[in-house]
């Protein structure tokens, strides 16, 4: 079998391109062909696919089931729908997500929550995401969660941010409800500067 290795586009044009220096996007990369022992690799391929993704990502979560949070975040990392993703759709996102404008970062989570990439977020999508958020945190998650909690953190969230009340979420009625909200808004100032 033959493994077709992608070398990301010149450093030059992601760093025009994002908000990382050469420096950073270099240690980014070595990560990003490497990430880690999981990975099995004997020739990393600069292209991670939607299993490995969630290899690494269980990493992180190990009392929970991060399985299905990493597919939808795996789709939102993979613009183009190709099932895999490249460094430079790794990197893009990754600059919005920690270096981005407020707009950039509610897009994009916009764009994560909005699953079948309609325009809209819906009750039913928003209720995938918020399970597997659950799932992924696991049964040790403090204090013990009930069986209808995320039901009502889905209502909580349309009741806030549906404003016309059309049982859909707009690009524009999220954008409007999160700026509204000082949670949300110190939540995305977060991770402004982590790297």
């Amino acid at each position: 079998m033959t493994m077709v290795c992608h070398r990301p586009e010149g450093l030059e044009q992601l760093e025009a391109q994002t908000n990382f220096t050469k420096r950073e996007l270099q240690v980014l990369y070595r990560g990003f062909k490497n990430p880690g022992a999981l990975t099995y690799s004997e020739c990393p391929s600069g292209v991670v696919n939607e299993e490995t993704f969630k290899q690494i990502y269980a990493q992180f979560f190990p009392h929970g089931d991060a399985s299905t949070y990493a597919h939808y975040l795996f789709n939102a990392f993979d613009t183009t729908q190709t099932g895999s993703v490249k460094f430079e759709d790794f990197v893009t996102a990754l600059s919005i997500l920690l270096r981005g404008t407020v707009h950039e970062k509610l897009r994009w989570t916009f764009n994560l929550y909005d699953i079948n990439k309609d325009g809209y977020i819906n009750k039913e999508e928003m209720m995938d995401i918020v399970k597997a958020i659950y799932d992924m945190m696991g049964k040790y998650t403090y204090p013990v969660l009930k069986e209808d909690t995320p039901r009502q953190h889905v209502d909580v969230f349309f009741q806030k941010m549906d404003k016309n009340k059309d049982g859909i979420v707009t690009l524009d009625e999220f954008l409007e409800s999160c700026q509204e909200d000082d949670n949300i808004m110190r939540s995305l100032q977060l991770f402004q500067n982590v790297m």
